[in-house]
């Protein structure tokens, strides 16, 4: 029987453009990666995540794949990764790619060859349609585009140069499942499953419908989570994941907890676990989510505590709050000012990491890295977020000046910009330009000072991924919300056996009482009278009656000697 090694691991997501450039061109590569694996390992990472490497045009940095089965230039060669592998597991740690299959790139030789329509048996590897519906792209703009050589319009739910692959057609799901089985051979140890939850469209493909103000229809209801794919996941299961001693997770755009448990059910023989985006998507305006409103911290606990426990007996959780695809979770769920920066970025890690599920890290997270301040959108990359801003402010919906505000808090570039290494100029990062601006705050936060200090948020991010693996009531015991309806605080237990841990967080910058919790009350009824403090944000410790601003600690409750 497979170990489920995964449950108790720690993974650390490498965005390889950003993290670090080994050849001075700017550009983030495999080498430098290999440069950085015994920070990681310091750390306490068991698994990398590593974003796309393959061969693309980067349309949409590397999730627009041309090869698979070939490495950018940008990043190396397949002999430079197959080195980055081995050191990884001489390293004791394992290392899962990104698997993109929603979509291709439109210079993928199965796309030329489709859209030539000289090799027929390519004919539908791709949606082609003779009369485009309304969908709404998710990069704005219609989802379809005139393709001249065939004569016909294909489908792209993201950028013009991402085209959706036909999984209705078993040659194409072969030819998938041959290039994983061929990636496991090479010895990588799982899957990280770009947008999986919209490989299967309703094929009746009617339109969407409309908004307010808008020129396009919604057609999300028909390509996400559509009618074949747990068919199509437990197929895949059968003929490549079940061969290897994987880890899989899937990006679960849409997804509910009763679609997790589908995915990610312990007896569905699909996926091992899911990413839900609920409590990171949470905070929308107008225009949707570009606004610089912070997240309903009363929602986000409400969808947490949905998430743990919908999910209980049924499916693992993912536990997350930072990725490539949004904004820094300091900046976003607590306060970057640099009074609160750490205190925040240390409480944020105590409120995810002691729930139930495998923790994920986004590089920089360990430090507590804060959103970038953009003066121009000229200094961004993201398309997406280029994309929105010429649209909203050519419409007239917004100005230049608040939409990029906007762009400012929620854009992905704010998580994109290189990895602050150290005070040298860029970081560390380079020797040459960067491909993005670097943070102007790299000058104090930086992983050199960081690594360094016993209170930082490097070596808090340390203590907790130890404290979190020998302590069987947070990886496996059960998981309890009090005070659900309190404005300010986070507070669970998590207990198994004789062994309970409460949670208490305070995501503001007062001091708040936990009077209304009663904890006193939730103690006598476990037969238990004291508190110890295990661990907590502050460097002193202070009373469970109150927590100071932005405090996070966690307690263990203990019966009288």
């Amino acid at each position: 029987m497979k170990q489920e090694w995964w449950k108790d691991a720690v993974v650390y997501q490498i965005y390889p453009r950003s993290f670090q450039d080994s050849n001075g061109d700017g550009i983030g590569d495999i080498n430098g990666i290999r440069m950085h694996l015994d920070y990681l390992k310091n750390l306490g990472v068991d698994v990398i995540w590593l974003c796309p490497v393959y061969k693309s045009p980067n349309a949409d940095n590397g999730y627009d794949i041309s090869d698979y089965q070939d490495i950018h230039p940008d990043f190396g060669t397949m002999e430079d990764f197959d080195r980055l592998l081995q050191e990884v597991h001489e390293h004791g740690m394992k290392l899962i790619m990104d698997l993109v299959v929603n979509h291709t790139s439109d210079e993928h030789p199965w796309f030329r060859k489709s859209s030539s329509a000289e090799e027929t048996s390519y004919d539908d590897y791709y949606i082609w349609k003779d009369r485009p519906n309304n969908w709404k792209s998710r990069f704005q703009g219609s989802a379809w585009t005139y393709d001249e050589k065939r004569g016909q319009y294909y489908l792209h739910i993201y950028t013009v140069k991402q085209p959706d692959l036909n999984w209705e057609n078993e040659a194409v799901r072969r030819d998938v499942y041959k290039m994983m089985n061929w990636w496991g051979k090479k010895g990588i140890d799982g899957f990280r499953m770009d947008v999986i939850s919209m490989i299967s469209k309703d094929q009746s493909y009617a339109d969407g419908p409309v908004g307010e103000h808008e020129q396009f229809g919604d057609g999300s209801s028909m390509y996400i989570n559509g009618p074949r794919v747990h068919e199509f996941l437990q197929e895949m299961n059968r003929e490549v994941i079940q061969n290897f001693d994987w880890m899989t997770v899937g990006e679960g755009v849409g997804v509910d907890t009763r679609e997790a448990c589908l995915y990610a059910g312990f007896d569905r023989k699909e996926l091992n676990m899911m990413f839900q985006f609920e409590h990171v998507e949470q905070a929308k305006g107008p225009l949707g989510k570009w606004t610089d409103q912070k997240p309903d911290f009363l929602r986000v606990k409400e969808i947490l505590d949905r998430w743990q426990t919908d999910l209980e007996g049924k499916a693992w959780n993912s536990l997350f709050v930072e990725n490539h695809d949004y904004a820094r979770s300091v900046s976003t769920f607590a306060d970057d000012r640099e009074e609160y920066r750490e205190l925040s970025a240390k409480m944020l890690a105590i409120a995810l990491y002691m729930m139930k599920g495998t923790p994920y890290i986004y590089q920089g997270q360990e430090l507590g890295m804060t959103n970038y301040h953009a003066s121009s959108i000229d200094e961004l990359q993201d398309v997406e977020s280029k994309n929105a801003y010429q649209f909203y402010v050519n419409a007239g919906e917004v100005s230049p000046e608040e939409m990029l505000k906007y762009v400012n808090c929620a854009g992905r570039d704010n998580s994109r910009t290189p990895m602050q290494w150290d005070t040298e100029e860029n970081a560390g990062f380079t020797h040459g330009t960067p491909w993005l601006p670097v943070n102007t705050n790299y000058t104090y936060l930086n992983a050199e000072e960081q690594t360094g200090r016993t209170d930082s948020v490097f070596t808090f991010y340390q203590q907790l991924l130890a404290f979190r693996k020998s302590a069987p009531a947070v990886l496996r015991g059960s998981y309890r919300m009090i005070g659900k309806e309190h404005k300010q605080l986070l507070a669970y237990f998590r207990t198994m056996g004789e062994e309970t841990y409460l949670i208490l967080c305070n995501f503001s910058e007062k001091e708040q009482s936990t009077n209304t919790l009663k904890l006193r009350q939730q103690t006598e009824a476990q037969g238990k009278a004291n508190w110890r403090q295990v661990l907590g944000n502050y460097p002193s410790g202070h009373s469970v009656d109150m927590l100071r601003p932005y405090e996070g600690v966690i307690w263990k409750m203990e019966k009288e000697s």
